[in-house]
């Protein structure tokens, strides 16, 4: 019996992810379906977490996204559901993601494999917009907050050549976390700009938002591994008025 033009594109989905999964130490998966129409995607690696209820902010070291490939899909954009804590501009508190431009201009030929390569990326702050936020205290943390972005410089494909790379090239999650992670303690969000992140006076959409200056503050925080989370002492050791992204050092 011939497949549908749908179940064709399941098959090759799921046959990108495979090779995907095996290319990738980052990426594992799980699936519903024949052919799979649900996949519970595991990445591991730095990305920001904060649970509910808390103000401060911590590294998480493993996030999982629910995609469903609906009856529509591939016509339309799959739905995503974040899983677990995460703090990014693009994701609601509830889970729902923003694919900026992909949103209301869903292109069918982007295959899932890419899809997940996207996600990554929001993962660990390479692809973020402070602009158009789903989350706008995350947007006013990730314009005021000391931090070198990516916050793990590994490509989701980070098993593509690795035989090539030296061992004194210590990469993503074997990299140093001593010099320049994160600001992990509370990341203060003055109340002049939470006023304007929810009344629309100083909109964090247009980044009207002006960064609070602070006074250095350690902040002593637990580790809890439970959840994989881990929580450093921090200290601002120095800040710049200028444009440029301040740098934190951590001890």
């Amino acid at each position: 019996m011939a497949l549908s033009p749908r179940d064709r594109r399941l098959r090759s989905d799921h046959e990108a992810m495979v090779r995907l999964q095996e290319e990738s130490s980052i990426l594992r998966f799980t699936t519903q379906g024949a052919p799979p129409d649900r996949y519970l995607v595991t990445f591991q690696g730095r990305g920001i977490s904060r649970e509910p209820g808390r103000q401060d902010v911590a590294i998480r070291d493993e996030h999982t996204v629910l995609i469903s490939l609906t009856a529509a899909y591939p016509r339309m954009i799959p739905e995503l559901v974040w899983k677990t804590p995460i703090f990014h501009p693009n994701i609601s508190a509830g889970g729902v993601v923003c694919l900026g431009g992909y949103q209301t201009n869903w292109v069918p030929s982007l295959k899932l494999d890419e899809l997940c390569q996207m996600l990554w990326d929001m993962v660990r702050f390479a692809n973020y917009d402070v602009e158009s936020p789903y989350n706008r205290e995350a947007a006013l943390w990730a314009k005021q907050v000391a931090v070198r972005f990516p916050l793990d410089d590994r490509p989701l494909r980070d098993q593509v050549g690795e035989r090539a790379r030296t061992p004194s090239e210590p990469q993503g999650a074997n990299a140093p976390v001593s010099k320049d992670v994160l600001d992990a303690g509370r990341t203060p969000i003055d109340a002049e700009a939470r006023e304007s992140a929810t009344t629309g006076g100083g909109d964090a959409n247009t980044g009207t938002a002006q960064p609070m200056v602070r006074e250095p503050e350690p902040v002593e925080l637990a580790a809890d591994d439970e959840d994989s989370v881990v929580f450093i002492d921090a200290e601002v050791i120095e800040e710049s008025t200028s444009d440029k992204d301040d740098i934190l050092f951590i001890e």
